[in-house]
């Protein structure tokens, strides 16, 4: 089979503008970077304001293996679908960080034939949202940096700084940085994370409007004055400086399928360290212009949907209609102990004890709601008897089944799943929390560690807990609670798979994103600065004086 890369070069492509016209936007609201790609502008809200909302469906997966599961390509591939039995329907994606496309996940452009492109364009710098989200990063950590190099007027505590700088790139030579105030004599210590665990990125995509982006931007705590008191952001009087870097970045990015239906792509925040879920603004847009949006969030079902479900769906004022949880054969394996070279071997024996990790998201998604759709995607090695059995599991539980095979395919290869989805649709929404924001912060770490990843214990740091306590105290302890961990497991250890019981979980670390809305609770060894591999993809990729490019997945 061809490379995704160069089944994305051969595919004809429409004008963004006719593609803008099957939802209904006139040229008017697009502003266009090429003829591929465009922004939508944020005017076209008010003129959609009054239109009815489609149905939301989330896609999410199990734990993932180091390959991928192809729940991006799963969701494009069941927008295609639904268009191809006559839905009108919207697939809306996060943009892909530089990290792993230099690294070792590759982009985050769906596969095969089920892709979102410009592939190369939306993997790449794209319309420059990322770097306009370091940009404004790194201007409030300049803007504090000179602030205490010019006087300190608000006697910040050099050494309690608290917002730092980010990358968008696997680095880790700047986890750990010391920052010098020149001829003054003074210095610290301070960190680098990956712009898309940056508390800005969580702003852009949490923020409904200009105004409430640029409320948040001021509600930034950047540190502490030497007196113990909470500075934020807006005491700076930089809001307006900081939000001018994001006037483009905030309004949604317009591509399409290779089956060129339309495609909405904003905002990209990791799920294993930040909260995994597309811009507010883009999936209520879409909610506004089509009956159906497909969305998906970050890694498995522990991290991305609990985060969908717990913080952008009640900050937001969003119901999922539908929950699709992805799944594969070789995720069972994986988790049954099979080695890669073995994965293309059938083995019903592994399959058995790593079916059991898609058995827990189910029954954690069974928390949120009771409609759920468990679609395999399946591959080409994957043998009859295993299909078979995985099928028979999924119905014995009582749940509805399908299969993808898009990435072969294309929507033609999801049609059953689609249609099963339209009907799920129709079911009453019964959509709930996991748990109430005025519970105490160590209340909701351990209602998502026991009940999600069913830990038997939670063990919290005495640094984790002093800045608990602080936390409550200054009116933040009635907040969502975002997970920083591992996605490779339920548990806070990468190495521990399959679906684990009586094991003890461990909070390192809390940050407080105050802007966005959320406290980070970081779990055992995860680190918001990923490295590079010892044979990283960058490796592989080759750019030739005629503009063709090949190793970019």
């Amino acid at each position: 089979m061809k490379s995704d890369i160069e089944i994305s070069r051969e595919t004809k492509k429409e004008n963004i503008n006719k593609i803008a016209k099957k939802l209904g936007i006139s040229s008017r609201y697009l502003e266009c970077y090429g003829k591929e790609k465009a922004k939508i502008n944020l005017n076209i809200m008010k003129k959609v304001k009054n239109n009815k909302n489609g149905k939301l469906i989330l896609v999410t997966s199990t734990n993932p293996t180091p390959f991928g599961e192809g729940k991006t390509t799963m969701s494009i591939g069941i927008n295609d679908a639904m268009n191809k039995i006559g839905k009108k329907s919207l697939v809306v994606l996060r943009e892909p960080s530089l990290g792993p496309v230099f690294g070792i996940k590759g982009g985050a452009t769906g596969g095969g034939y089920s892709q979102v492109v410009p592939m190369e364009d939306i993997n790449l710098h794209f319309t420059g949202d990322l770097h306009a989200i370091e940009t404004c990063n790194n201007l409030l950590c300049a803007i504090v940096d000179n602030h205490i190099y010019q006087g300190n007027k608000l006697d910040l505590d050099i050494n309690r700084i608290t917002f730092q700088r980010c990358v968008d790139l696997n680095d880790r030579a700047v986890r750990n940085v010391i920052v010098k105030y020149d001829n003054k004599g003074l210095e610290r210590k301070d960190k680098y994370n990956i712009t898309v665990a940056s508390e800005i990125m969580a702003i852009l995509c949490l923020a409904n409007d200009i105004n409430d982006l640029k409320k948040r931007l001021g509600n930034i705590l950047i540190g502490y004055t030497k007196r113990g008191r909470m500075v934020f952001a807006k005491e700076l009087h930089c809001v307006d400086a900081l939000a001018l870097l994001l006037k483009d970045a905030i309004k949604p990015n317009l591509v399409q399928t290779l089956e060129n239906n339309p495609a909405i792509i904003h905002g990209g925040p990791f799920a294993n360290i930040a909260h995994g879920c597309n811009s507010v603004i883009a999936t209520k847009l879409g909610l506004k212009l089509s009956d159906y949006v497909i969305t998906e969030a970050g890694f498995g079902a522990d991290l991305g949907a609990e985060k969908f479900l717990d913080i952008k769906c009640p900050m937001a004022g969003l119901q999922p209609n539908a929950i699709v949880i992805n799944a594969t054969i070789r995720s069972m394996k994986y988790n049954g102990g099979v080695s890669k070279e073995d994965m293309n071997k059938e083995n019903l024996d592994a399959i058995k004890i790593g079916i059991e990790n898609l058995h827990t998201h189910i029954l954690n998604m069974q928390k949120y709601t009771k409609n759920i759709l468990i679609c395999l995607n399946k591959f080409i090695y994957d043998t009859d008897k295993e299909i078979a059995f995985v099928k028979k599991y999924c119905e014995d539980l009582g749940c509805l089944f399908g299969i993808s095979e898009s990435f072969s395919k294309g929507g033609e290869g999801a049609i059953d799943l689609a249609e099963k989805l339209v009907k799920l649709c129709e079911n009453k929404v019964d959509y709930k929390p996991l748990y109430d924001y005025n519970l105490s912060i160590e209340e909701k770490i351990n209602k998502i560690c026991k009940e999600i990843y069913r830990a038997k214990d939670v063990v919290i740091s005495d640094v984790a807990k002093e800045k608990i306590k602080l936390f409550e105290k200054n009116g933040f302890g009635k907040t969502p609670i975002c997970v920083a961990k591992t996605q490779y497991s339920l548990t806070d250890n990468q190495k521990v798979l399959g679906a684990p019981r009586d094991f003890t979980m461990t909070v390192t670390d809390v940050r407080l994103s105050s802007g966005a809305g959320f406290i980070v609770i970081l779990m055992g060894s995860i680190m918001t600065m990923p490295g590079l591999s010892k044979e990283p993809a960058y490796m592989k990729m080759k750019f030739y004086s005629n503009g063709k490019i090949e190793g970019l997945y």
